[in-house]
């Protein structure tokens, strides 16, 4: 058996969501004027039917016949996109799927995570730009 001493350290050491930052859509907005990059977490169909500007689309989960499963490539997809060190924000519809994933990326060894509490459903609630069609897809 491990180290009870070392067994606690790992997991001490791991996020979760409780550790992760979460800002509101207004905040958001500047963070991304001042150059965070938005990475936007729903599905596709969600995706296109329309995201923030310049956002950029890796679902956590995907729909199947069996309800919504998680990308087992999330981490790798992101990685091919963003540096661990970029600022990055993480949306979805709610904030729900976008907290878990902030999360996981901050146990993946991204530094400059941050949630956006309420989700894209607060975004166009307050009115602020977005685009629809399927640009910017992993």
């Amino acid at each position: 058996m491990e180290n009870p001493k070392r067994e606690f350290a790992k997991l001490k050491s791991s996020s979760s969501e409780a550790d992760v930052v979460t800002v509101d859509v207004h905040a958001t907005k500047d963070l991304i004027r001042a150059g965070h990059r938005y990475l936007d977490v729903r599905t596709v169909e969600e995706f296109n039917r329309g995201h923030p500007v310049k956002a950029l689309n890796v679902p956590y989960m995907f729909m199947t016949p069996e309800g919504r499963v998680k990308n087992p490539e999330f981490i790798q997809q992101v990685s091919s996109i963003c540096s661990k060190s970029d600022q990055i924000i993480v949306g979805c519809q709610s904030g729900a799927r976008s907290l878990k994933a902030s999360a996981e990326l901050l146990n993946a060894d991204f530094l400059n995570v941050k949630n956006m509490g309420g989700g894209y459903a607060d975004w166009v609630e307050n009115g602020f730009d977005v685009n629809k069609g399927n640009i910017a897809h992993l």
